[in-house]
């Protein structure tokens, strides 16, 4: 099945189903968290942009914990917001919409996805627990500090805590360029002096103008040594990744001097061979 999450290059980003059995962890109750303040819209809209948002504690209108949204073992649920649009990380699909900050509620639309299915159904049914607790207009309040800590709630009362990881990371030298790279389904063998057995990402630069389209002539296909930060590849899925590159100040001797940071999937072929 091929989706296509464009125009706009707005899709959501893609993340393995990981293996079931394995330990979800236990997250801090939201009750615990203090009280922050509600910021102007424009102040809120701007804090959005800077941060992964990950999920560290959900309660419903009854105190209790919601168990349902902690199904990703022991990655959190994350949210990415950019311009006017917001994207789910971490669950089964790719998870994506947009969002308005009007006053003292922030309004997400109704939440679309990829149809891939994972073998966990409680993973599986995680796409749907996140996306109808953040539909229609949310209450907000934003906590500044290390980490910063953004409280949102919604008409049924439940309350969701989430914290900030700060998206530009020390050590990079000046602002990042952005990349699309084309990454085929399957990893292949490649060689490196330290690593036995190593397999590769395959991948490829490809363009895009200003209003989605691709364009001009991709380039060759050949082996990714590194890592793309962000990005968890599943086999049998081609995408088309945009990145972020980022020069590294001082590397480590021997390390490499680039670093890759996903943005979004724009593309995902889940037919693919």
């Amino acid at each position: 099945m091929r989706v296509l999450l464009l125009p706009l290059l707005s899709a959501a980003l893609l993340v393995g189903c990981p293996k079931a059995g394995v330990d979800a962890g236990t997250t801090p109750p939201v009750a615990n968290a203090s009280s922050p303040a509600t910021p102007a819209a424009s102040d809120l809209a701007s804090q959005l942009t800077r941060y992964h948002w990950q999920l560290q504690g959900a309660n419903n209108a009854q105190g209790q914990r919601i168990d349902a949204l902690f199904m990703s073992y022991g990655t959190p649920l994350q949210l990415n917001f950019e311009d006017d649009r917001i994207n789910i990380l971490h669950s089964c699909n790719l998870l994506g919409g947009t969002y308005a900050v009007t006053g003292d509620a922030v309004t997400f639309s109704q939440m679309t996805s990829t149809k891939m299915a994972c073998a966990d159904p409680k993973l599986m049914a995680l796409d749907g627990e996140i996306s109808k607790r953040l539909e229609g207009p949310l209450g907000y309040s934003l906590a500044k500090g290390e980490p910063p800590q953004l409280r949102v709630t919604n008409q049924a009362g439940d309350i969701l805590l989430f914290a900030g990881e700060p998206i530009a990371k020390a050590g990079y030298d000046g602002p990042g360029q952005r990349v699309f790279l084309e990454v085929q389904a399957q990893t292949q063998p490649c060689h490196h002096p330290l690593i036995e057995d190593m397999q590769c990402l395959v991948t490829r630069e490809v363009h895009y103008d200003a209003q989605g389209r691709k364009t001009g002539k991709p380039g060759e296909f050949g082996f990714f040594y590194g890592t793309i930060e962000g990005y968890t590849h599943v086999p049998g899925v081609r995408n088309v990744l945009r990145v972020n590159r980022y020069k590294i100040k001082d590397p480590p001797m021997d390390a490499s001097n680039t670093a890759w940071v996903l943005d979004l999937v724009v593309e995902s072929d889940t037919s693919a061979k």
